[in-house]
């Protein structure tokens, strides 16, 4: 009788588990976003919310969690119930904080499961011109090494991608520029807008607008080519440093133990979010292109980041201020 009950308990579960998948969602989905609002992950992730809306036909909602370069609202989104109405927007912060954060809650390669990249802006090294009066690079470059620790910039929070980019700058340009951690990149940059810091090494998602509307100046974006979106904004190789290339990409985990069905329902609709004219568009005047991964080729980059930025750490010598 046991082995009856228990076959019957196998076959609903094989059987259960398409069924749910084709049901899903039955209720709001959540993006957690490990930064305030105004940052570029928010940059990308509420044009993305807003199209997965239309497809799912349910609400997929933003729940900004802040703190610690990110890693407060991954240890929150490892925690939440495996049950597919949960994921996590996270950045290149996340490959970079295991070899900055010695203590973390959470392992972003075995807690979260990785769906696709979304975007790959470059950076881009961006000033206050109200408080920075050199306009073109190679001034720029002259008057920090005449004054060391004359400017400061702002950054997302120790350990982020803003703040291992300044410290790999300052070591490849043989300047010192005294660093400012933030509780996200949106409060960075609106100091940096109110002409409190000097200038940030920001993804040009979130600055993009603020580039156009001529609130801060970009001297250089830290890519192998020029961006189409700022055509007359000169690469680093261009100025000078041609090693000094990083790129803000942003990516979506789903939460270990949900149901494949569910992760693979969820990646194709991220992949034909990303991919729709209207998303093309958003993503093209942010600089980024639309490609997106498979889930098993997000995996291997998320691998080789991780061992790229540990590398970069222990080289700029980098460490929480």
């Amino acid at each position: 009788m046991k082995s009856i009950v228990a076959a019957a308990m196998a076959l609903i579960a094989v059987v259960a588990s398409p069924v749910q998948a084709q049901a899903w969602p039955t209720k709001p989905v959540t993006l957690i976003v490990p930064f305030p609002p105004g940052g570029g992950t928010d940059a990308f992730a509420r044009p993305l919310s807003a199209q997965l809306t239309k497809q799912l036909g349910r609400q997929v909602i933003i729940d900004n969690r802040g703190g610690a370069g990110g890693t407060v609202g991954a240890s929150v989104a490892a925690k939440a119930a495996p049950d597919g109405y949960t994921f996590f927007v996270g950045a290149v912060d996340h490959a970079i904080a295991p070899s900055f954060y010695p203590k973390l809650t959470y392992d972003i390669e075995s807690d979260l499961v990785p769906l696709t990249v979304i975007a790959s802006p470059p950076q881009v090294i961006v000033i206050n011109p109200s408080r920075v009066k050199e306009s073109d690079f190679k001034s720029f470059l002259e008057m920090l090494r005449k004054n060391p620790g004359k400017l400061n910039y702002a950054s997302a929070g120790n350990g982020t991608s803003h703040h291992l980019a300044g410290e790999l700058f300052k070591q490849q340009t043989n300047t010192y520029v005294l660093h400012i951690p933030y509780r996200g990149a949106g409060p960075a940059l609106s100091d940096l807008l109110a002409g409190n810091v000097d200038m940030m090494f920001d993804g040009l998602g979130s600055s993009a607008q603020h580039i156009r509307n001529g609130k801060i100046l970009p001297l250089a974006v830290a890519a192998p080519k020029r961006t189409p979106a700022f055509p007359n904004v000169p690469t680093t190789a261009e100025v000078g440093i041609p090693d000094y290339v990083v790129s803000t990409w942003y990516g979506i985990w789903g939460v270990k133990g949900t149901p494949k069905e569910i992760l693979d329902r969820m990646h194709a609709e991220i992949v034909k979010a990303v991919a729709s004219p209207e998303m093309r568009e958003i993503w093209a005047s942010q600089g980024s292109d639309s490609s997106t991964m498979s889930q098993e080729q997000f995996a291997k980059f998320l691998n080789s980041e991780i061992k790229r930025w540990a590398e970069v750490t222990k080289a700029s010598g980098a460490r929480l201020d």
